[in-house]
């Protein structure tokens, strides 16, 4: 999520209502004033909600940088003391506004609660902001609906977290249904969830659907489908295209690592980087725990044992 410009966005799309029509031309320079000092244009309580979190996501994304330099009991430490200071950063932008679903969300997210009931706050949440109203077009061209696709791609990920894979499959289907661009990724969630369900109908329709664009999430999603169809010979195929298609992928899956919990959504990284296949191992975990020695099965492959070490030892990364 990208607070900050949103916040812009949302100032500049208030201000143009208070003004009346403006040229392109003369909006995009109310968007450089505001970009350059937002605080000034902010005159509606939930945009001074969305500063909070702006700020608080800042706070939290750069308490997460030195990790790497902690031990097991420190980090744990460390973890504990930046989602209580981001809760209480966000339970304060709710009490602003408490008509702001990012920070209903966000609260609820940094709550750190079990999956399952987790699963039953956000529920709660579509349920007490349920919108009928779809903006035309791309609803994410809407800025102030947003939020409304951020909570249903937090649903559709905690519903695969929790072995509800229909109802993900479903909650995905709808963000994309709302949003043909995607920014949220929910067609990685569904590749997931599809996987599970061992739907490869519908797994090639979703692949249709975004133009046969191959990234971790569905190459793994792929070789799980594949694997669970007992189709072995073309689960190793797809197994191979995981691992030379996705930097560091087989080291991603053979040496799982912890990663933040999404506030709200993924985090931008580079297309295509090692964080992605990280990400798509991470989001796949509870289906690769429900398939029966699908792990042993990769491990057996000796070059995907080779790729992941060599790939470990270029990157200086614990084997």
């Amino acid at each position: 999520m990208n607070a900050w410009d949103e916040l812009v966005e949302r100032c500049a799309q208030r201000r143009l209502k208070k003004l009346g029509p403006l040229s392109d031309e003369a909006y995009a320079e109310l968007v450089l004033a505001v970009r350059e000092n937002p605080e000034s244009f902010i005159e509606h309580t939930p945009e001074r909600a969305m500063l909070v979190i702006a700020r608080a996501l800042d706070a939290y994304r750069a308490s997460c940088r030195n990790d790497d330099l902690l031990d097991d009991a420190a980090f744990e430490e460390e973890r504990s003391r930046r989602l209580a200071k981001a809760h209480a950063e966000f339970t304060l932008a709710r009490e602003i506004d408490e008509s702001s679903l990012d920070a209903c969300l966000l609260e609820l997210l940094t709550e750190d609660r079990d999956p399952d009931l987790l699963f039953r706050g956000l529920i709660e949440l579509e349920r007490d902001f349920s919108s009928d109203e779809l903006p035309p077009g791309d609803a994410w061209d809407d800025v102030f609906y947003r939020p409304h696709l951020r909570l249903r791609a937090a649903l559709a990920r905690t519903c695969l977290d929790t072995a509800r894979y229909g109802i993900a499959e479903r909650a995905a289907t709808s963000v994309m249904d709302a949003s043909p661009s995607d920014p949220l990724g929910a067609r990685h969630t569904c590749a997931l969830a599809l996987a599970r369900l061992e739907d490869e109908k519908g797994f090639d329709a979703l692949d249709a659907r975004f133009s046969r664009q191959g990234d971790p999430w569905s190459h793994l999603a792929r070789v799980i489908l594949l694997y669970k169809l007992d189709r072995m010979s073309a689960a190793r195929r797809a197994l191979r295209g995981f691992d030379q298609l996705c930097r560091g992928g087989a080291y991603a899956l053979l040496h799982p690592t912890y990663v933040e919990p999404y506030l709200p959504d993924r985090p931008d990284v580079t297309p295509g980087g090692f964080e992605e296949s990280v990400f798509a191992v991470r989001e796949a975990e509870p289906i690769i725990a429900d398939v029966p020695d699908f792990i042993n099965w990769c491990q057996d492959h000796d070059w995907l044992v080779a790729s992941a070490r060599r790939f470990a030892e270029k990157n200086d990364l614990d084997w």
